[in-house]
């Protein structure tokens, strides 16, 4: 079965930030400010981005989150109440100087056939682990992007099978992950890019989505839909907010005053429409009979919804 068009999904999510030209200075802030807010999502929930199970290898086990029907969503918008959206990359553009810019490495797990975290921050060059915690093999594929240039390969590299879990049945609700060999990669993307995806290149609905930023005056919303960003210099600056599923950022203009606070709120309106090549839909030459007699792809661990 062909995959799904990545290429297509990338260049609808990507835009161009106009990164400055000097680097970024640590300094004491004894007067910062702070901007904080939440960021929700008009509109209701997208059509989602649904995988035929049984058309991708390991139906079973990548089954245990799944429909219940023989399919497997993308869960790429998490809306909690009051229309809030999670996994928004909110910033400051553009700041020349503030306080130390510390960063956790990025760790992503293969965890029962999903990427977790779906949304990662670094800086350029910085280092990125991914671990499988799965008893099936993955294929690493990591791609960067930029409006109107398209995607290029960062990585393309298997994730072998993680062969230290107990297991009692395959579908054991009291499955143990156990990690497996790290694979290390570094994330160097070209002029004008700060954005990269990773995908599984045997189960294509896997995905991990990372903003490389310069500064670090940035949050990654929550279930709440909230951020709040501190220790901000006084001055003038450009907030911006990203959502990898909507494709475009928001911006507003905001003014921190000394010890001030800032609320900043953003509203995505939700994508209409068909969003990929891969949706659900009746075909009786998919069906869960092509696994043969006494098989059945069953959610033991969560029953997702369309």
């Amino acid at each position: 079965m062909k995959g799904p068009s990545l290429a297509g999904m990338l260049v609808a999510a990507a835009v161009l930030l106009a990164q400055p030209a000097w680097p970024y200075e640590e300094r004491s802030v004894t007067n910062g400010g702070r901007i904080s807010g939440r960021v929700t999502l008009e509109g209701g929930k997208p059509r989602p981005m649904a995988f035929n199970l049984v058309t991708i290898p390991d139906p079973v086990y990548c089954g245990r989150i799944s429909t219940g029907t023989g399919w497997r969503i993308v869960e790429d918008f998490i809306i909690g109440p009051d229309h809030a959206l999670k996994d928004v990359v909110v910033m400051l553009k553009d700041v020349k100087e503030g306080k130390l810019f510390e960063i956790e490495k990025v760790r992503i797990e293969a965890r029962d056939c999903d990427f977790l975290p779906f949304v990662n921050v670094l800086r350029d060059r910085d280092e990125l682990t991914v671990v499988n915690m799965d008893p099936v093999e993955h294929d690493i594929q990591g791609y960067e992007t930029a409006r109107a240039r398209g995607a290029r390969v960062l990585f393309n590299r298997p994730l072998p099978m993680n062969p230290f879990h107990k297991l009692v049945g395959l579908l054991s609700k009291t499955h143990q992950h156990l990690a497996g060999k790290p694979m290390v990669e570094h994330v160097h993307l070209k002029r004008g890019r700060n954005i990269f995806v990773m995908q599984c290149g045997f189960h294509p609905y896997m995905f991990s989505w990372g903003m490389v930023v310069k500064n670090p005056y940035y949050a990654i919303t929550g279930e709440d839909g909230s951020y709040s960003l501190t220790d901000i210099p006084p001055g003038d600056y450009t907030l911006m907010a990203w959502h990898p599923g909507v494709g475009k950022f928001l911006e507003q203009k905001v003014a921190v005053k000394p010890n001030g606070t800032v609320t900043a709120n953003f509203e995505f309106q939700s994508p209409k429409g068909r969003r990929s090549a891969h949706e659900m839909v009746e075909n009786p030459r998919f069906s869960l009979e092509l696994l043969g007699e006494g098989v059945e792809i069953i959610p033991s661990l969560r029953l997702q919804e369309p």
